[in-house]
């Protein structure tokens, strides 16, 4: 259990720094106007990662005394933000991550590509950040690694 907590907690790192990474390249080469395979690479790498890392969420969902249903787990601010609020807030993000990759590869014009990357991993990476049980949240126990 502790290993997959660390594997976790470390590829979050990982996974927010290919979106800050997609995110930028979305900004600095949508004003070249051109949309190279690097560009592709980068944006398929970021979604990919959110998905591993989902995977690994989903084991530790299932097995982790950290998610509990018992009775007034609701009234339990760890039990509620491992049970449900860390869960929706992530898959909602690698959904709009999915999204706005697939809504780029069908964009024909490379601004147009860029600029869908640039809206869906941003909005994408605010929901992973508020989403994310830091460590100055008290109450969930939160790590950096």
């Amino acid at each position: 259990m502790s290993a997959l907590i660390h594997i976790h907690s470390g590829l979050r790192w990982v996974a927010l720094i290919l979106l800050l990474v997609a995110i930028i390249n979305a900004l600095t080469s949508g004003k070249k106007g051109i949309y190279e395979k690097k560009d592709k690479l980068i944006n398929l790498f970021s979604m990919i990662i959110m998905h591993v890392q989902l995977l690994v969420g989903f084991v530790l969902y299932f097995t982790s005394p950290k998610v509990s249903f018992a009775d007034g787990w609701m009234k339990t601010e760890l039990f509620r933000f491992y049970g449900m609020e860390h869960l929706l807030g992530m898959i909602l993000a690698i959904t709009l991550i999915t999204i706005g990759r697939r809504k780029a590869e069908n964009a024909e014009l490379p601004a147009d590509k860029h600029k869908k990357i640039l809206v869906w991993y941003s909005i994408g990476l605010l929901l992973i950040v508020a989403s994310i049980p830091w460590p100055f949240r008290e109450a969930l126990a939160g790590q950096w690694f």
